[in-house]
C-alpha cells in the first residue's frame, strides 16, 4: 500500500476513535467511506467493522462507570440482531449491491433526520435500533438511526456515550465476527488493525477528555452535527 494512502489511513482512524469517544458515535462516518475507497467497498467495510469494534472495546473501558446496562439493553440487543441479518446479507450481495446500499441506507437516514423527532418517537426506540443494526451490517453505517434510538432514551451526555458504546461493540464485534468467517479480512487488513490499535487507544482517550471538557448544551450540538454529518456524507462522498 503507498505511504501516502497509509498515512491517510492512521489520520482518519485517530479522527474517527477522536469523534466516536467524544460523541459517542460518529467513527463509521469517518472510516467507512475512507476504507471503502482506499480497500474496496466489502474488505472497507469489514475492516472499520473490525477497527470499531475495537475502538468500543477501549471506549467501554474509559466509560466503564457511566454505562446505563438497564436502559439501553433492548436497543443492544436488537442492534446485535440486526446487524447479524444485514453482515449475512453483504455478504451474499454483490459488490455493486453493497455500494448501492450504503447510498441507500444514507439517503433513508437523510430522511429520517428531517422528520421532526416527536416524529421518530411515534416509531418507537426498539424499531429504530432493529433498522440501524440492519443498515449498519449490510452498509457499514446506520446513519443516525442508533444514534437517535439511544438520545431517546434520554440520557445524560456521560451515560449516553456509554450506552453507545457498549451497543456499538456489540453490533461491530457481531458484523466483524461474520465478516470474518466469510473471509473478508485479508492478511493485510489484520496487520493493519494491529499497527492503528495504539492509534485508537489515544484517540479514544483524547475524546473522553473532550467530552468532560463540553457541558450538556455543548455536547448536544456535537452530537447533532454528527448526525448531520451522516446525512451530508450522501453528497459525493459514500463508496
Amino acid at each position: 500500500m503507498a505511504p501516502e494512502l497509509l498515512l491517510l489511513i492512521f489520520l482518519g482512524t485517530a479522527a474517527a476513535c477522536t469523534l466516536s469517544a467524544s460523541a459517542g458515535l460518529g467513527g463509521s462516518l469517518v472510516l467507512v467511506p475512507l476504507l471503502a475507497l482506499t480497500l474496496g467497498t466489502k474488505e472497507g467495510v469489514a475492516l472499520a467493522a473490525l477497527l470499531l469494534a475495537a475502538n468500543n472495546l477501549v471506549k467501554l473501558i474509559a466509560y466503564r462507570c457511566s454505562i446505563p446496562w438497564r436502559k439501553s439493553i433492548v436497543v443492544l440487543v436488537l442492534v446485535v440482531l440486526g446487524s447479524a441479518l444485514g453482515a449475512w446479507m453483504l455478504v451474499l450481495a454483490p459488490e455493486s449491491w453493497v455500494s448501492a446500499a450504503v447510498v441507500v441506507s444514507i439517503v433513508a437516514a437523510l430522511f429520517a433526520e428531517r422528520l421532526r423527532l416527536s416524529a421518530l418517537q411515534r416509531v418507537g426506540v426498539p424499531a429504530l435500533a432493529l433498522a440501524s443494526g440492519a443498515t449498519s451490517g449490510f452498509s457499514g453505517t446506520s446513519g443516525p438511526l442508533k444514534g437517535v434510538a439511544l438520545r431517546m432514551l434520554r440520557l445524560d451526555r456521560v451515560h449516553l456515550v456509554g450506552a453507545a458504546s457498549v451497543v456499538s461493540l456489540a453490533g461491530d464485534a457481531t458484523k466483524a465476527s461474520i465478516y470474518a468467517e466469510a473471509g473478508l479480512l485479508s492478511a493485510q487488513s489484520l496487520i493493519l488493525m494491529g499497527a492503528l490499535f495504539p492509534v485508537m487507544i489515544g484517540s479514544t482517550f483524547l475524546g473522553r477528555y473532550l467530552n468532560s471538557k463540553v457541558g450538556e448544551r455543548g455536547y448536544s450540538v456535537l452530537f447533532w452535527v454528527v448526525m448531520g454529518g451522516y446525512s451530508l456524507r450522501l453528497v459525493g462522498v459514500a463508496p
